[in-house]
């Protein structure tokens, strides 16, 4: 069976119109003679003309080795459909894509836009991508670290959402200064981008997920979120996140099952510390377990840091924690290793240590 791509009558790309035909032949030329970020882009919109009922993704890599995966076409509309009905982002939306095209965050910002009829703005996925123009925008997507970048510019933004790695508290403080309406994204490939989100700012602000429309949670043995979402995913998609879970759509995420430390009874998640500490490190570092007699497992800290000097300030930092959050020991490591998504390698690095005992 073959897949007929229908294109919105109000779909406009950096403000020109385009039917498929149109627009088929302009990814081409985006393919040969563009800049790197916009051959990804002339890419994925040749896969998702033909007429292949799906396409290949791959994934960031951050759990573990990418892989490629199959998306259906008709799920990722699926996906756009239940953005649009969450966030109130009709025809004519005006959108940002500042995102990089290889990887399902920005490959879903051209579906949302081919599909409900959005004037999408592309740009380079460069840092501070949206400080360099003057529009206003409806809806856009970010990373942490573009969102850091571009703090006072987002006031060009109606809606933000910020996926793909975790908000620092300090960005979060900075973030409940600003008019926009920031929502935290939670997701992944395999669901075809969110499928629950947590508005970060506001008198609506909340540490609880809620799920997007036709999203079901529940968890498994260990405490890890289960989610049944049938518009996007053929089947159930199991997680190694820790989650409370508050009902059947909301919950309040803790931290990956596989990076919890267990110290002396006590479990602790990385994620929670380094939150807490991120206003006061100015380094890249991470929250790791050591081997200890006595606690089973000990919490230390690892700072990217070639000097192998420790600043005053980190061991001040360790007030705002409580006693069992306080790290043991501090290790410095000269670079990180990091995803292409720019996530650490935290196993990566957590092995390197223990082989230069």
């Amino acid at each position: 069976m073959e897949f007929t791509t229908n294109i919105h009558p109000s779909f406009k790309l950096n403000g020109q119109r385009f039917n498929a035909l149109e627009l088929a032949q302009f990814a081409k030329e985006l393919e040969k003679s563009g800049s790197h970020y916009e051959i990804q882009i002339g890419l994925f919109l040749q896969q998702w003309l033909d007429e292949n009922e799906s396409v290949i993704v791959k994934t960031s890599g951050s759990t573990g080795t990418p892989k490629e995966i199959q998306l259906s076409k008709q799920q990722m509309m699926n996906s756009a459909k239940a953005t649009e009905i969450f966030f109130k982002l009709p025809e004519k939306t005006t959108a940002l894509l500042c995102l990089p095209s290889n990887y399902i965050a920005g490959k879903m910002m051209l579906v949302r836009a081919m599909v409900l009829g959005w004037n999408l703005h592309i740009v380079a996925p460069e840092k501070d991508a949206i400080t360099q123009y003057d529009n206003e925008y409806d809806f856009v997507a970010m990373v942490p670290y573009q969102v850091h970048h571009s703090i006072k510019s987002l006031n060009k933004i109606k809606k933000l959402i910020i996926g793909g790695g975790a908000i620092s508290e300090k960005l979060n403080q900075e973030l409940q200064n600003v008019n926009t309406e920031v929502f935290a994204t939670y997701g992944m490939t395999e669901t075809i981008t969110h499928i629950a989100v947590r508005r970060i700012n506001g008198l609506a602000k909340s540490n609880e997920y809620t799920a997007l429309p036709n999203v079901k949670f529940s968890l498994n043995e260990n405490d890890c979120l289960v989610i049944e979402a049938p518009e996007v995913s053929n089947k159930k998609v199991f997680t190694n996140d820790m989650v409370r879970l508050n009902s059947s759509t909301t919950f309040e995420y803790l931290g990956r099952i596989d990076n919890v430390i267990n110290s002396g009874g006590i479990k602790l998640f990385p994620e929670q510390i380094e939150a807490k500490l991120s206003p006061y490190i100015d380094c890249s570092f991470i929250i790791a377990p050591e081997k200890d007699e006595e606690l089973g497992e000990r919490l230390i800290l690892i700072l990217e840091n070639e000097s192998n000097e420790i600043s005053s300030n980190i061991s001040e930092a360790f007030q705002y924690l409580n006693s069992y959050e306080r790290p043991k020991k501090i290790y410095t490591f000269s670079k990180f290793p990091f995803t292409e998504t720019g996530k650490i390698k935290r196993s990566e690095v957590i092995q390197i240590l223990k082989s230069n005992k």
